[in-house]
């Protein structure tokens, strides 16, 4: 019987969703849906397994995002893979958004606007974290973006000024699996919340 990996990311203002099997990515949409992830994921998850015929003994996981990145955003993928994982028993592997994000062929500056003049702010080189996620001033992000012109900029970049690097972050998602941990207690799975901090 085929096993398919389920990926959801509602962490910024694109709507992903896709569905692999061995490894590969076989269907996806990523679309912008700022505000309305909520109303549009199910349906388009329900469309692809639908389209795939995919039923719920052929989940063998789920990869999602938690973040950090928008409180309520994160929580909608969250809660619809932890729905899937209890009902189905399969695993869920978090990742964190921001490294999500990343290009994987160079050390990557990973962005997501956090309004108010701050950012969600991680950097990340493979497997490699070079700064773990955090919350920052815009200005600290940009003076760390000029001290570092050989790093890809990644991410939502615009409200920064900059033009950047913008993946395929389902197959991103995917590729980081082997370095996931997989959730023992699904019930205890939570969003990733920081607080503003300096770098």
């Amino acid at each position: 019987m085929k096993q398919y990996t389920i990926i959801l990311d509602s962490s910024f203002s694109d709507l992903a969703v896709g569905v692999a099997l061995d490894d590969k990515v076989i269907k996806q949409t990523i679309y912008p849906a700022w505000q309305k992830q909520s109303e549009l994921m199910v349906p388009e998850l329900a469309a692809i397994l639908d389209d795939l015929k995919i039923s719920r003994d052929d989940i063998k996981d789920i990869i999602v995002s938690i973040g950090p990145a928008s409180y309520t955003g994160v929580r909608i993928a969250l809660t619809i893979a932890k729905v899937i994982a209890l009902s189905t028993g399969c695993s869920i592997y978090p990742v964190d958004s921001l490294n999500a994000l990343k290009n994987r062929k160079n050390p990557s500056i990973c962005v997501i606007n956090a309004r108010s003049g701050y950012s969600y702010f991680g950097v990340f080189h493979n497997a490699e974290t070079i700064v773990p996620s955090c919350i920052i001033p815009n200005d600290e992000v940009i003076k760390y973006i000029k001290e570092h012109p050989q790093y890809t900029l990644c991410g939502e970049t615009e409200y920064l000024g900059f033009s950047g690097f913008k993946g395929n972050i389902i197959e991103e998602m995917l590729s980081l699996k082997p370095f996931l941990k997989e959730v023992k207690d699904t019930f205890t799975l939570a969003p990733v919340y920081l607080k503003r901090s300096e770098l």
